[in-house]
């Protein structure tokens, strides 16, 4: 085969290459667009009371935006380590991670450290067995000092 056919060859299979390519890239666009990601994040609201002396208890409530829906929650835990004081806590952030609502239920444990004495702010980041993901932040008002090991359990209340 002469030189100038092995070029043409070449080029041809390139441009072959290349057009396939971007096929692939459109076609792999395009089961993004028809097939969402399964998992989602909701918006997510606690409200809770916590007090303590050496170990520490936890009851609040909250709410879960998730879906174009409204799904309130209790919470209640305990927590273990140098917790004194009380304090009301009111955080906002993300539930990451779900496939439907009730994925937000389960046990959500934490390691942590907070001082309150008035009001100050407050931000963790847990996550359950289902692999929900919470970050959230706000304020706490109290007078509280704790660096403990927390569990909290989160339940949708029945509507």
């Amino acid at each position: 085969m002469p030189m100038n056919g092995i070029k043409m060859l070449t080029r041809q299979r390139a441009r072959a290459f290349a057009m396939s390519r971007r096929f692939a890239l459109a076609a792999a666009l395009s089961a993004v667009a028809l097939f969402p990601a399964h998992a989602e994040t909701g918006t997510v609201r606690f409200k809770f009371f916590k007090a303590g002396w050496f170990i520490g208890a936890q009851s609040g409530t909250g709410i879960l935006s998730f879906r174009d829906k409204i799904y309130p929650f209790r919470i209640g835990g305990i927590s273990g380590g140098l917790t004194f004081g009380g304090s009301a806590t009111d955080l906002v952030g993300t539930a990451r991670n779900m496939r439907q609502a009730s994925d937000i239920e389960g046990v959500y444990t934490a390691v942590g450290a907070g001082i309150a004495v008035g009001a100050g702010g407050r931000a963790i980041q847990m996550r359950n067995g289902k692999g929900v993901v919470l970050t959230l932040e706000g304020k706490q008002l109290g007078v509280a000092f704790d660096f403990d090991l927390s569990g909290m359990n989160v339940s949708i209340q029945k509507q």
